[in-house]
């Protein structure tokens, strides 16, 4: 089935007239015709009742019609936003990340696109990195800051920088001066991300005190750094984050060690699809990575 068949189905069905219909597409009745009897064999379906004195719609054509005037609505609806979001008139642009990523940059990231593309409509959204994964492959977001491999075939991955670790520890109930000190937090509660959250994040982080000789006491969870940073300001526990999120983080009440002697990093990458070539995800891109 081709749109011309349809486009000859719906000249017929709104003149149930053959010789009207083939006038209003400039061909010929034959040709006509044979579209039409070729449409129905190919549907299994009579859509018209043809006599000597008029021309009918069966009640599968009436059906028919219904649904293809709605096809071509649509088709229109979606050329006409195709040509605004190419000539950047309006459109909607997608942007996950995770929580350990320092604000301001995407604050900046946004305005940066504002100002490029005025008409377009951007929204933000805290999501993990499997979820992000997932999100992308459906076409729900346009791009995504992540924080570990990317597995897919479907995705473009852009390494954006490489974090340290930093363990964080609320000044008044812990006692720590320098990394050396670290194992003796090997009796302290740990504040962790959850493991079913962020399975990859949460291996890396067991990785980090085996190397510092020690089995970490997980006794909380949660699924955002801004929380888990909270939890360790009340005093809940200790943990150990991307060195990254210090910049976002200048409670007096906290302290921060960077783990410098563990060659342990971990990739924040932007992620895109990789069947995308518009012009938004490409200044998007290229203004993180020159950041």
């Amino acid at each position: 089935m081709e749109l011309r068949h349809l486009k000859y189905f719906l000249a017929v069905a709104e003149e149930l007239n053959f010789t009207k219909a083939s006038e209003k597409l400039f061909i010929s009745q034959p040709p006509l015709s044979r579209q039409i009897i070729e449409l129905e064999e190919e549907l299994h379906a009579k859509l018209f009742i043809r006599n000597n004195k008029k021309v009918e719609l069966t009640e599968a054509g009436k059906y028919f019609k219904k649904e293809v005037t709605a096809l071509f609505q649509n088709l229109e609806h979606i050329s006409v936003k195709t040509k605004k979001i190419a000539e950047n008139i309006s459109g909607e642009f997608r942007i996950a990340y995770i929580s350990s990523i320092y604000p301001a940059v995407i604050s900046e990231l946004i305005k940066h696109l504002k100002e490029q593309f005025p008409y377009v409509n951007f929204k933000l959204f805290e999501v993990p990195t499997s979820r992000q994964i997932t999100a992308l492959e459906l076409g729900k977001i346009e791009m995504g800051i992540i924080r570990s491999p990317v597995k897919s075939l479907k995705i473009k991955s852009h390494l954006w920088f490489q974090d340290g670790f930093s363990l964080v520890y609320n000044k008044n109930t812990v006692q720590i001066k320098s990394e050396k000190e670290i194992i003796n937090l090997k009796d302290e509660t740990f504040v962790f991300f959850n493991k079913d959250y962020a399975p990859h994040y949460h291996e890396v982080l067991l990785e980090l005190c085996a190397f510092y000789g020690f089995t970490p006491k997980i006794i909380h969870e949660a699924n955002n750094i801004n929380s888990i940073v909270q939890l360790v300001k009340n005093g809940l526990g200790i943990s150990i984050v991307p060195s990254h999120i210090v910049k976002n983080n200048q409670d007096p009440e906290i302290g921060f060690i960077e783990l410098k002697k563990v060659k342990l990093q971990t990739d924040v990458s932007i992620i895109t699809s990789k069947d995308d070539y518009s012009e938004i995800t490409k200044t998007a891109v290229d203004f993180l990575l020159h950041k």
